[in-house]
């Protein structure tokens, strides 16, 4: 199993290509399910959760040219309509392909999630929604069991904003007979880009990007050339990392249009920020300023960047507080930030973080994704040599994060626990 080991103090200086997203190339990899023709994807990240959807897609019969950052993928022989727990246990967004799967054959079976370390995930909005557009649903041992001859639009208002449930819920009406508004629908950037792929294969989609969205369904689908869109949590957690270290970074591939909270509270903290159409420059010169904020659905403070946050403010002038809204879990990496000699108190979902001069480095562990984000940036800011295990998380979602900050002036090293 591989770790992390960071020497500490270096400046940040030069340019790193941002990746693809995440959070926007899982659910348009399970939307090529939606259709017989090939649908080519551009600036795919090269990730573990990638690497899982793609499996997943296989043992369902969707055949996969994978090149340098492009997949094209094609859903004409579909052997299987079951995604089995095995895969579905180590991503939850294998949800994603149940949508898909029952628009456009009538019927899926589909592991239920199961636990998720930062807290619950429920999948009951994603039924809900099938379930009015006439799918009939069964939970049985372990597996989401759903059936339609073909779903039906209809008017579906979520009890909460799901991210997750927007998707599934776009993909399956835009199969369905009719017209289906989701309200109360999610506002992410990575909606958009779900919704446009979709046009792209000839989904009749409006009001993407607000809380009504309206899809007219179409018989079929045709293929489609898409570009992912920039992962915008990886620029913010690059731009966290420069703002603690202090330096000059330049980020490309990238656009500031996604991530209007998140630079309002990094400018707060005392970092410069420049943009252009496709880049963004943060430069930080001194001690950072405390910056407290709540996490919120978009377009408020991700909770995918509380985390990086945190660690930037461990370090600040002053005392933050930081309410997690989303997650009742997500304070998973304040004992790691600890050990780093960070001064953090918790009181339900508010942490109270009180900067200090100084981290020193530390033996830590990655409890989550963004948590071994937080801990990449603390180690960078650190005094000495931090130690990060269960690293498989970050490559969950981190195309190469040692790389891109090797070349940019950290001292980082993957290394495998054989060799330590």
């Amino acid at each position: 199993m591989d770790k992390l080991r960071i020497t500490g103090g270096q400046r940040l200086s030069g340019e790193i290509t941002v990746s693809g997203a995440k959070n926007a190339a899982l659910p348009i990899l399970c939307a090529s399910l939606l259709s017989a023709d090939a649908v080519t994807l551009a600036n795919v990240p090269s990730l573990r959760d990638i690497d899982t959807t793609l499996k997943l897609l296989g043992q369902l019969g969707v055949r996969a040219d994978r090149g340098r950052n492009t997949v094209t993928l094609q859903a004409d022989q579909i052997s299987s309509l079951e995604a089995p727990y095995e895969l579905v246990k180590t991503m939850r967004a294998s949800i994603l392909v149940l949508g898909p799967l029952l628009a456009r054959f009538g019927e899926a079976r589909v592991s239920l999630p199961g636990g998720c370390a930062i807290g619950q995930r429920p999948v009951d909005q994603h039924i809900k929604g099938l379930e009015a557009m006439g799918a009939e649903i069964q939970i049985e041992h372990g597996f989401v069991i759903a059936k339609a001859s073909r779903l039906k639009g209809a008017i579906i208002r979520t009890d909460m904003v799901t991210v997750t449930g927007t998707e599934n819920l776009m993909m399956a009406a835009a199969l369905a007979d009719g017209e289906t508004v989701i309200e109360n629908a999610a506002r992410e950037p990575e909606i958009i880009d779900l919704a446009e792929l979709l046009i792209a294969m000839g989904a009749n989609i409006s009001g993407h990007g607000t809380d009504r969205i309206v899809i007219q369904g179409v018989e079929r689908l045709h293929g489609a050339e898409h570009t992912i869109m920039p992962d915008r949590i990886e620029t913010g957690t690059f731009l966290c990392a420069v703002a603690a270290t202090g330096g000059d970074l330049m980020l490309r591939n990238t656009s500031h249009h996604t991530l209007g909270a998140t630079l309002d509270k990094l400018r707060e903290a005392g970092l410069h920020i420049e943009v252009g159409d496709d880049w963004i420059r943060g430069t930080m010169q001194g001690r950072p300023k405390a910056t407290s904020f709540r996490t919120s659905e978009y377009p408020g403070f991700p909770t995918d960047m509380q985390a990086q946050l945190m660690a930037l403010n461990t370090l600040a002038d002053g005392t933050a507080f930081i309410v997690e809204t989303i997650f009742e879990n997500r304070f998973m990496h304040v004992q790691e930030l600890i050990r780093l000699g960070a001064q953090i108190d918790i009181d339900g979902n508010t942490a109270v973080v009180t900067g200090v001069e100084r981290l020193l480095g530390a033996r830590v562990m990655a409890t989550d994704l963004r948590a071994s984000a937080s801990l990449v940036i603390a180690g960078l800011a650190a005094e000495g040599s931090t130690e990060i295990e269960r690293i498989y998380h970050l490559d969950r979602g981190y195309d190469r994060m040692e790389s891109k900050l090797q070349a940019v002036g950290a001292q980082i090293e993957r290394i495998s626990k054989d060799n330590a």
